[in-house]
């Protein structure tokens, strides 16, 4: 589901069984993501599945990339391996407004 930077802010501001998730690149990542955020690269294609196999099925997923587009194909991945609650950040990070931790 594809939710505006305000509604997700919101939405995950309530959510107490919500997960980030970056889904950029590490050298993308590395250059400041969103606090909190676990970083799992949906171009490493097959290990992408495999990592996201291993998340917590119940848990709520809040996903953004860099423009919102390997986000919304990350959500779309996560629907067909049974993780029913992922919710894409239109503009992705790009659009961010919010602070970012930069390491």
């Amino acid at each position: 589901m594809n939710l505006s930077q305000e509604d997700w802010v919101n939405q995950l501001a309530a959510d107490e069984n919500a997960v980030i998730l970056d889904v950029r690149t590490q050298d993308e990542f590395n250059d400041g993501y969103i606090e909190n955020a676990v970083n799992i690269d949906i171009n490493k294609g097959q290990g992408f599945i495999y990592e996201i196999e291993e998340l917590d099925k119940n848990k709520n997923y809040y996903v953004y990339c860099r423009s919102g587009a390997r986000s919304a194909k990350a959500c779309q991945v996560m629907n067909e391996l049974g993780i029913n609650n992922a919710y894409n950040l239109l503009g992705g990070i790009l659009d961010w407004e919010g602070e970012t931790i930069n390491p």
